[in-house]
């Protein structure tokens, strides 16, 4: 599906008239291509003490602040330590603000202040992200406020970001370190063009203790020898899931229900994968695809659990037969699958799943509600069942899609559909390659700090979120 508008106010004279008229202009997003670079500039990391103008009683320079500099010295970018550090016309491709060492409120007034003094400077498609610690039920009133104040700054500095600038944030739970590898990992996805569509999220680091040894060693091929599994591979973003699993390395098991055998081998030989014609919802399909993966493959180590309907209609009009066909397919089937995959003893040391969920299950949505049950259904699936997977080192997260190109979309009335691309912060629709990069990312060993966690492909688009 393409946005005929986004292509016209970016190029020759439609641009110029959008511009007369004051019309929106939503930026091309940066995705990623093989072998680019992760920035295209310089990255600014601001701390405590990073005040400007200068203040004579500022504290000294942050050495958490310090700390991730290092990390990404080491990757070889352009690492400043002030604003004032970038040349005339230049442009920031990064600014990390990192705040783990604030104590109370008016300690994010240096730090926030000097960021708000480069955000003219940032480039097109640059990022924003901060670094910050979560509240615990033993913080003081005032370290609460100042690290539950710092999620309000994120989505906000967000929101005011443009031409496809995002900012997001990592927050440090339990003992996960700056320097440690899935902090490192996180920051690197966000940095990077993978998260093109990936705006005003929070995403909660509480352990390195799931990354195996060597994660982060590879960068253009995280996956390389990994077996996953994608579920509703024949079409869409379970189309796109398969291909950039396979990009990054992974031999890929592609499944879907037996009518979509055609279109389900295409996509697997694309991918240079297998096909399983599999209807979840049987009661010993987790069995039979994990059965598929050991046999043909040797080992699993992905599950993407992607394969979803629905049966729209006001709840006033709901019928049995849409109601539980929706919970069988997108949540009833998830969770016997997963209960047979850890049952078995069989998924590999660091085993990832990854669930698809929805903006709507977390916001709602008009004439949804068996969707919407069956999408808040797997955010609370993933955060029961991380748990259950840790102590192996494997992780259990969710993705939820916004707007989104694709060709249930499509039927969305025009004027309808116009309106919901612009609603978001980057002013128009995410494409199936940015859930599937975001997917990747959770699948990724270097991961393995990130559990029980949701994350939204959505280009913020839900209000105070």
């Amino acid at each position: 599906m393409t946005d005929t508008y986004l292509r016209l106010v970016n190029s020759g004279v439609t641009k110029k008239l959008a511009k007369q008229l004051g019309l929106p202009r939503p930026a091309v997003l940066r995705r990623y291509e093989p072998g680019q670079p992760l920035v295209t500039g310089p990255v600014l990391v601001l701390g405590r003490g990073d005040n400007l103008p200068p203040a004579p009683d500022a504290p000294a320079p942050s050495p958490d602040a310090d700390a991730v500099a290092h990390v990404l010295s080491g990757w070889g970018l352009d690492v400043r330590r002030h604003p004032s550090q970038l040349e005339d016309g230049g442009r920031w491709a990064g600014v990390v603000v990192v705040l783990t060492e604030a104590e109370e409120p008016a300690d994010l007034s240096g730090p926030m202040l000097a960021l708000g003094s480069t955000l003219r400077r940032i480039a097109p498609s640059g990022r924003i992200v901060t670094v910050s610690r979560a509240a615990t039920p033993d913080d003081g009133p005032a370290l609460s406020a100042v690290r539950v104040g710092i999620d309000g700054v994120l989505r906000s500095v967000a929101k005011e970001l443009r031409a496809g600038a995002t900012g997001n944030g990592i927050v440090l739970s339990g003992d996960a370190t700056l320097d440690g590898p899935s902090v490192a990992g996180l920051l690197r996805f966000f940095l990077s063009s993978k998260s093109a569509f990936v705006d005003g999220q929070l995403v909660t680091v509480s352990s390195d203790a799931g990354v195996l040894p060597g994660a982060g060693s590879g960068w253009e091929k995280p996956l390389d020898g990994k077996v996953a599994v994608v579920t509703g591979a024949a079409r869409g973003i379970g189309a796109a899931i398969a291909k950039v699993l396979a990009r990054d390395g992974a031999t890929v098991v592609c499944v879907d229900v037996p009518a979509a055998g055609d279109a389900l081998a295409k996509v697997a030989n694309q991918v240079r994968g297998t096909a399983l014609q599999l209807d979840i919802t049987a009661p010993d399909a987790g069995d039979r695809l994990l059965a598929h993966a050991l046999e043909r493959h040797g080992h699993l180590d992905v599950v993407v659990h992607n394969a979803g309907i629905t049966r729209d209609k006001l709840l006033a009009n709901m019928t049995p037969d849409r109601w539980d066909s929706v919970v069988a397919v997108n949540i009833a089937a998830q969770l016997r699958m997963n209960e047979q995959l850890l049952a078995s003893g069989k998924l590999a040391e660091g085993a990832r799943i990854v669930s698809l969920a929805s903006t709507s299950g977390i916001a709602g949505n008009r004439g949804q509600t068996n969707y919407a049950a069956s999408k808040a259904g797997v955010i609370g699936m993933v955060r029961a069942t991380g748990p259950l997977l840790a102590p192996s080192g494997g992780t259990v997260n969710a993705v939820a899609p916004g707007f989104i190109e694709t060709e249930m979309t499509a039927k969305i009335p025009a004027l309808t559909r116009q309106v919901a691309r612009r609603l978001d912060s980057l002013q128009q629709g995410g494409l199936p390659v940015d859930v599937a990069e975001t997917i990747a990312f959770l699948a990724s060993p270097v991961a393995g700090g990130v559990n029980g966690q949701v994350v939204r492909v959505c280009g913020q688009n839900l209000v105070g979120q």
